[in-house]
C-alpha cells in the first residue's frame, strides 16, 4: 500500500501526462506532421514504425513520437488505477475515476485513427483535442478527490452565489477552448503541410469571436476574485483564483501576440500549453470552495476541520472563516 502522499503524487503524474500528450499532439499539428504516419494503426504501409526513405521525411518521426507517448500515458493511467485500488480503505469513486482515464485513452486512440484515415478532418482534430480536455478534468478530479476525508456529499465553504459563479467560470472556460479549436482549425496550422484541411470559417471573424469569449471569461475571473474576498473564502480558493487570473492574462497576451505576428507555430505551441494550464487552474478552483467530511479519512491522512462549521462561518460572512 502506498502512503497518501505517494498516492497523490501518482495521481498528479496522471494530470501531467494528460497535459503532456495535448502539448505533443499540438506540436504534431503545428509542424504539419499530422500525416507523418499516413496509415493507422501502422505508420507506413504495413510497418508499425517509420521506414527509411519514407516521403514524409522528418514529419514521420514527430507523428510516430506522439503515438509512442500514448503508451507512456497508458502506463501512468495504469499506475493511477493500481494506486486507487490499493488504497485502504478502498474508495470506489477514485477507482472509477482512474478507470475512466484508461477508457478515455483508448477512445483517444480510436479517434486519432479516424482523424488520420479522414485526412485530418478539422472537426475530428478538434474533437481529439476536446476529449483530451475531458480526460484532464477526470485526472484533476482524481487528484483533488484523493485529498477528501470521505466520499460524502460535498459541503460548500462559500455562499451559493459564489458556487454558481465558479461553475459559470468553468462553463465559459470550456467555451473559450471550443472556440479556440475552431480558430486553429481555420488558420494556417491545419496539421498537414502539403494538403491543409480547414473548417472554412473566416479566420479574422472566428478569432474575434474567440477574443469576445475570452473577454467574458476575464470579467468572470475578476468577479470571482472579488466575490471570494467578500465572503472570506478559504485561503486555498483565494490563492487559486490568483493563479487563474495570472494564466488568463498570460494567455490573452500570447493570443494577441500570435495574431499580430502572423501566428508563428512556436507561440501557438505555448498557447496550447497555456490552454491546458488554464483549464487545470479553473478546475482546481472549484475543489477549493467545497469539502467532503463525515467519514473516516484515508489511512495515514489526518481528518480535516469540520466542514459544517467552516461553511456556516463563511455563509454568514464571518471574518474568521
Amino acid at each position: 500500500m502506498l502512503s497518501v502522499a505517494a498516492t497523490r503524487r501518482v495521481f498528479a503524474a496522471g494530470v501531467v501526462a494528460q497535459m503532456g500528450i495535448v502539448v505533443t499532439g499540438g506540436l504534431v499539428r503545428l509542424t504539419g506532421s499530422g500525416l507523418g504516419c499516413p496509415t493507422w494503426p501502422d505508420c507506413y504501409g504495413r510497418s508499425l514504425v517509420p521506414v527509411k526513405n519514407q516521403p514524409q521525411s522528418f514529419h514521420r518521426w514527430i507523428e510516430f513520437g506522439n503515438r509512442m507517448l500514448t503508451f507512456v500515458v497508458v502506463v501512468v493511467v495504469l499506475l493511477c488505477i493500481a494506486a486507487a485500488w490499493r488504497q485502504v480503505p478502498r474508495r470506489r469513486p477514485l477507482v472509477l475515476l482512474a478507470a475512466a482515464g484508461l477508457l478515455g485513452v483508448f477512445g483517444q486512440a480510436v479517434l486519432g485513427g479516424l482523424t488520420v484515415l479522414t485526412g485530418l478532418n478539422p472537426y475530428l482534430v478538434a474533437a481529439h483535442f476536446l476529449l483530451s480536455m475531458v480526460l484532464i478534468a477526470v485526472a484533476v478530479a482524481l487528484h483533488q478527490r484523493s485529498a477528501d476525508a470521505a466520499d460524502t456529499r460535498p459541503v460548500a465553504l462559500v455562499r451559493v452565489e459564489v458556487v454558481w459563479l465558479t461553475r459559470a467560470l468553468v462553463a465559459v472556460a470550456g467555451l473559450v477552448i471550443v472556440v479556440g479549436t475552431l480558430v486553429t482549425g481555420s488558420g494556417p496550422h491545419s496539421g498537414d503541410a502539403d494538403h491543409p484541411a480547414r473548417t472554412g470559417f473566416d479566420v479574422a471573424k472566428i478569432a474575434w469571436l474567440h477574443a469576445d469569449t475570452v473577454t467574458l471569461f476575464v470579467g468572470l475571473v475578476v468577479g470571482t476574485l472579488v466575490a471570494l474576498r467578500l465572503v472570506a473564502a478559504p485561503p486555498a480558493a483565494n490563492q487559486r483564483i490568483l493563479v487563474v487570473l495570472g494564466v488568463t492574462l498570460a494567455q490573452g497576451g500570447l493570443g494577441y501576440l500570435q495574431y499580430f505576428t502572423g501566428v508563428p507555430w512556436v507561440l501557438v505551441a505555448f498557447h496550447v500549453l497555456g490552454a491546458t494550464a488554464l483549464w487545470v487552474s479553473v478546475l482546481r478552483l472549484t475543489y477549493a470552495i467545497r469539502e467532503r467530511s463525515g467519514g473516516q479519512p484515508p489511512a495515514g491522512q489526518p481528518a480535516p476541520a469540520s466542514a459544517s462549521s467552516t461553511a456556516a462561518a463563511n455563509l454568514s460572512g464571518a471574518p474568521g472563516a
